[in-house]
């Protein structure tokens, strides 16, 4: 029975409820539904009918529930008052675009298409882009000269054979001699050499990845020979699609890259071609027939849809309308549910490649953040295995230094661990200087966070963080951002007390990882750099060493102190390996689980038969 009017009940840890006024259950609806509070109602009435009663009676289904709830008396009408809705933008107003009848998705699967869930993406060519929001679509549409198999070992993709020299100054790669990009033009060693310097000259990551190429040499169409400098044992796994798509020189070659009309209307070397590139909405690819591998893809089509909200994808996959959802924006306490579910299958296999971390960045331009005694102490006020086995529901692991277990160069015994100890925490403060004031505090910061970003982190452990540093006198305002961009611009110009924050280590720390942690990087404006201020010039002297070390011994070694010198001056408090699942149908094969998952091409994805 529907309550119609006064107080309704919303769930929370072991059963309990606690009331919430109709207001309150209408601004939960609004920040669940991405909308204005005051645009909720009018949307709701317009085209459902929907009052306040019936979002009190929702308020006692779990978080994320309330979009399906409304999907589901949508699809409770007749047939022809659903037609009139979506004719009228009712599925456009609540912002969930890519919802429509599971019956569609299920032909769709039986003509061979996969339909994937997608955030939205702004351009598609990661030659100039990181990040998967690109990524995922983008190697599908270019093809890279390896691929890394489960064991980070690179395979042959369009270079079938290569030979690096002893002094590891020279490699020199063989293209297989069939591939054509998508307008039919074959794929000579030219076009490799231009794509590196795109992906070197604007890639945020591309000078880093592929400085000590000093040249390269083109002898034959299908020869290419790289010429560095110095050693980079990291280059070979850089040559990832992910990394180094290989683009068409007659076709980028002719105008700036940055604002290239094919970064939106791609021609590509990967397994699928671009269809339609719809801004927000859908991104459409087909079968790429003259793709270089034997029968590949299995897949006729793939269909992105774009979601604004990870709540309504997930919800998407349950209801059948989404085949495939990499990166799912599941929250720990939906697993329980989505596993039970017989006709879909969660995974974290898949993002080793990535190493995704969750941590806290403070800034060392502030008073008292500066002094490795207080960042010690904040160490110690933090159990991270309450994190990652209580917040966490134990679908995480701790976090105690740079590297992720994943990495081939994570050491435990090179880490200096902070054991949860308040009483030694206020010690340190006291050495440091900062005694208690008349009310009770030592010091007082602003922590923020992005809303959207590492979901099961990012709020929870800042709430987590602020009642843990009141024990020891530091006073914590929490600070919710709006939106990414206003964060990075915040961040990246070093306006910031701290912040959560999360980096990828990628495959080798030359890529992912020494961006972090060199003071050569101190970049204002730039993200995802050395934001925090840390320099140390010991640090800088090991990543330089060890990005150049060719022996696996040696290199492992300068690793092993580069974790023992994080983990003595904390530049950032790490907390947790960040979860990351894919949700996708049983009835898939070949789904990508590699280290790079998601990441790779999706040529032998395909249907059960």
């Amino acid at each position: 029975m529907l309550p119609a009017h006064g107080r309704s009940r919303a769930p929370v840890a072991g059963g309990q409820y606690f009331p919430l006024t109709a207001d309150e259950l209408f601004f939960r609806a609004a920040v669940f539904l991405d909308k204005p509070k005051q645009d909720l109602h009018s949307i709701l009435m317009k085209y459902l009918g929907i009052e306040y009663q019936y979002l009190l009676a929702w308020a006692a289904c779990p978080r994320g529930h309330l979009l399906g709830l409304v999907m589901k008396h949508f699809e409770s009408l007749s047939f022809p008052r659903r037609r009139l809705l979506q004719a009228g933008g009712m599925t456009a107003a609540l912002g969930v675009t890519g919802l429509s009848l599971s019956r569609q998705a299920r032909a769709q699967g039986a003509a061979n298409t996969l339909v994937i869930g997608h955030t939205t993406v702004r351009q598609l060519n990661p030659a100039i882009q990181s990040g998967q929001a690109t990524g995922v679509p983008g190697v599908q549409l270019f093809a890279g000269l390896i691929q890394l198999d489960d064991a980070f070992k690179p395979q042959p993709y369009l270079a079938k054979s290569w030979a690096v020299s002893e002094d590891g100054l020279n490699y020199t790669f063989k293209l297989v001699e069939n591939a054509v990009f998508h307008d039919g033009k074959p794929i000579t060693a030219e076009d490799v050499a231009f794509s590196l310097e795109i992906v070197r000259d604007n890639h945020p990551f591309g000078r880093s990845m592929f400085k000590a190429v000093s040249r390269t040499e083109v002898p034959d169409p299908h020869t290419i020979i790289f010429r560095l400098d110095y050693p980079q044992p990291a280059l070979l796994v850089a040559l990832s699609p992910l990394l180094l798509p290989v683009l068409p020189k007659h076709v980028y070659s002719t105008g700036p890259i940055q604002s290239h009309p094919a970064n939106l209307k791609v021609v590509g070397s990967g397994p699928f071609k671009l269809v339609e590139f719809e801004q927000g909405k859908q991104i459409i690819m087909e079968r790429n027939p003259d793709f270089f591998r034997e029968n590949r893809p299995y897949l006729d089509r793939l269909v992105f849809r774009i979601y604004r909200d990870s709540v309504a994808s997930v919800i998407s996959v349950e209801r059948g309308e989404v085949n495939y959802l990499p990166f799912a924006g599941v929250r720990v306490r939906d697993l329980k549910r989505l596993e039970g579910n017989p006709k879909i299958r969660v995974t974290s296999d898949g993002y080793e490649a990535l190493g995704a971390t969750n941590y806290l960045e403070i800034n060392h331009r502030r008073e008292g953040l500066k002094d490795p005694r207080v960042r010690q102490a904040i160490a110690h006020a933090m159990d991270k295995d309450f994190i990652a086995g209580g917040l966490l529901a134990g679908k995480a692991v701790r976090l105690d230094g740079p590297l992720t277990r994943s990495n081939v160069f994570y050491d435990a015994a090179a880490l200096n661990q902070y054991a949860y100890d308040p009483q030694k925490a206020t010690a340190l403060l006291d050495a440091a200087g900062f005694g208690p004031k008349k009310n009770g505090m030592r010091l007082a910061y602003t922590l923020e966070w992005l809303p959207d970003v590492n979901v099961n982190s990012q709020e929870p452990v800042a709430q987590y963080l602020k009642a843990q540093l009141r024990k020891i006198g530091i006073d914590i305002t929490l600070q919710a951002n709006p939106d990414f961009p206003s964060w990075a611009n915040r961040v990246s110009n070093w306006d910031y007390d701290m912040t959560m924050n999360g980096m990828w280590n990628y495959p080798d720390p030359v890529i992912g990882v020494n961006r972090a942690y060199l003071s050569t990087n101190q970049k204002k404006g730039v993200i995802y750099s050395n934001t925090e201020g840390y320099s140390n010039p010991r640090m800088d002297e090991v990543l330089n060493a060890a990005a150049r070390e060719q022996d696996v011994g040696k290199r492992g070694a300068l690793y092993r102190e580069f974790q023992d010198i994080a983990t003595k001056d904390l530049p950032l408090i790490w907390t947790n390996e960040e979860p990351l699942f894919t949700v996708h149908d049983v009835r898939l094969e070949g789904v990508p689980l590699t280290v790079w998952g998601p990441l790779g091409p999706y040529d032998e994805m395909r249907w059960k038969s």
